[in-house]
């Protein structure tokens, strides 16, 4: 595979994640990241911490770049592609903004340049991410095979049409906060119950870990994992009733939906 130097606009907790990742699992050496961020401070901070270098300007990033990866907000972005646009050539962009579609990027930076629009998630920042590539991109083989192998290496990877990428928007990228809630209301229970704070949080995000990488790593349909730990007349039969009739199902189903409609929504505006 061809190398590449990298540049990133945007000095973030994602942008942070993904650098501290592809250098953890040699995916691409320190010198060859170029990193731009309006704050300073992040960038020292990330020049002394990884040895990735600072650029001046998101201008200069992209002059230096092969890949250019957009890691900024939604409402900054339309900026950040109006700052760039005459500086890109013919190098890829790679944006990991929500809301915003190839299509939309294409708009803005002329519709022959390459681009490719990925929904990552925050877990990530543990190697454990779920990155979203919409698909078919622009991108040639070898700079498309470079950026999966650099988002494999932070968790896994998957491919979706633009048309499902709000979707997936809701069900990985925002779908952490909604795991999050769940594991805190777990320690609350716990806590309620009579447990100290520390082990009911640690009881309840273990609990979590462990039940998604059954599904993950066995295959099997959830409802399938979930009939084995329901004894007959038992303790967890009785509980996931009382999920049942407090809605829970159709609460998760509603906010997903909602969380779908707002991304469609964004893209819109």
């Amino acid at each position: 595979m061809k190398e590449y130097t990298l540049g990133l606009i945007g000095a973030g907790n994602m942008a942070d994640a993904i650098i501290r990742g592809a250098i953890t699992k040699n995916v691409i050496e320190p010198g060859s990241v170029f990193v731009y961020d309006i704050d300073k401070s992040k960038l020292d901070r990330m020049e002394n911490e990884l040895g990735v270098r600072p650029a001046i300007s998101s201008q200069t990033l992209c002059e230096q770049s092969d890949i250019i990866i957009v890691a900024v907000k939604p409402n900054v972005m339309k900026t950040v592609l109006f700052e760039i646009k005459d500086k890109i050539g013919a190098k890829p962009i790679v944006s990991i903004a929500a809301g915003w579609s190839a299509e939309m990027i294409m708009e803005i930076v002329d519709s022959d340049k390459k681009v490719l629009r990925l929904m990552p998630n925050t877990p990530l920042m543990v190697g454990e991410g779920m990155t979203v590539f919409e698909s078919p991109s622009s991108l040639l083989k070898d700079e498309q095979d470079f950026v999966e192998k650099l988002f494999a290496a932070l968790g896994k990877i998957e491919f979706a049409p633009a048309r499902l990428m709000d979707a997936a928007t809701a069900v990985a990228g925002s779908g952490p906060a909604y795991v999050y809630m769940f594991i805190e209301a777990m320690a609350d229970a716990g806590v309620l119950c009579g447990l100290p704070r520390d082990k009911a949080l640690n009881l309840a995000a273990q609990t979590a870990l462990g039940a998604a990488k059954m599904v993950a790593d066995t295959g099997m349909h959830p409802g399938e994992l979930k009939d084995a730990v329901c004894s007959p007349g038992g303790t967890t039969i009785e509980a996931v009733k009382s999920l049942e009739n407090d809605g829970l199902r159709k609460a998760v189903i509603n906010a997903v939906e909602k969380c779908a409609a707002k991304s469609k929504k964004m893209a819109k505006s």
